[in-house]
């Protein structure tokens, strides 16, 4: 090795896997917050990174079943803090209560369009949760518990990362008003599926397949959840009806809810009833990992 290369090594920072864990913050309730904690080394790429809620400590109690969010933003806009406008001013925020119910949960970077096409985002949420599980006995998580939720544009990756082959499994899945086949958007090349793709989901068949949950359905598949507004103008609510029937088809458990008079991200309905949602969708994940 020369003498540039060995410098090269030495001051580059440590990989995430062995990188030593941020203190953590004490955000009230006994809940705990990583900020921040790089996921996975890409190189000449900003490495993305997390923010893990930990729940209150139990010394001798058993590690805590961990939820992974993924937000959206039509895969081009998003921050990893942000569960959608409705819950913006909810204190404490959503990640807070999770973690207060006793699951630790980690909000995820990914690529966005405008940085790389897929399938690098899914890439990226799959890195999350091969760190997560392999750094899980550090962090006091269950590597056996694990459910992902996104919403948008991230239940699109949810789903996707949830059917993945040759991952860690997960216990179940959610995903709030996601796309799920992309072929729907057809020869637009300014949708958003277009941008994610690099084309129009119909001069890139092959692409716009791999990308789209529906038709990554199989034998085996995790438990889903699946919430959708019957009014939403951007993802139709058809994308989930036609998602909840093919896991059927399949053998898979699902829960479909369709929520009247909801628009897109909720928009349309009442504070409480944006809270019954999360409520609901809680005490889903926390069935599926007791």
């Amino acid at each position: 090795m020369s003498r540039e290369t060995d410098l090269r090594t030495l001051i580059a920072a440590p990989h995430p896997d062995r990188a030593p864990l941020p203190p953590a913050a004490d955000v009230g309730d006994g809940v705990r917050l990583l900020r921040g904690v790089p996921f996975a080394d890409l190189p000449g790429v900003r490495p993305p990174e997390l923010d893990l809620w930990l729940p209150r400590r139990r010394p001798d109690g058993p590690p805590a079943p961990l939820v992974i969010f993924v937000h959206g933003g039509g895969w081009r806009r998003g921050r990893r803090e942000d569960m959608g406008y409705r819950m913006r001013g909810w204190e404490p925020g959503p990640f807070a209560r999770i973690a207060a119910a006793g699951l630790a949960v980690a909000s995820v970077d990914y690529r966005l369009s405008g940085e790389a096409l897929f399938p690098a985002p899914l890439e990226d949420v799959r890195s999350a949760l091969r760190w997560l599980v392999r750094r899980s006995p550090e962090l006091g998580t269950d590597a056996d518990r694990v459910v992902v939720w996104g919403e948008s544009a991230g239940g699109h990756l949810a789903a996707l990362l949830a059917l993945s082959p040759g991952i860690p499994p997960v216990k179940g899945a959610v995903a709030w008003y996601a796309p799920s086949d992309l072929a729907l958007q057809g020869d637009d090349p300014h949708t958003p599926e277009a941008l994610l793709l690099g084309a129009a989901p119909a001069d890139v068949p092959g692409p716009a397949r791999e990308a789209s949950p529906l038709a990554q359905v199989r034998p085996g598949a995790p438990p889903f959840l699946l919430v959708h507004g019957e009014d939403d103008s951007m993802v139709g609510c058809d994308h989930s009806r036609r998602l909840a029937a093919r896991l059927g088809e399949v053998g898979a458990e699902v829960e479909l809810h369709t929520v009247p008079g909801a628009d897109h991200v909720w928009h349309g309905l009442p504070d409480d009833r944006v809270g019954e949602i999360f409520d609901l969708t809680l005490r889903w994940i926390q069935q599926r990992v007791a």
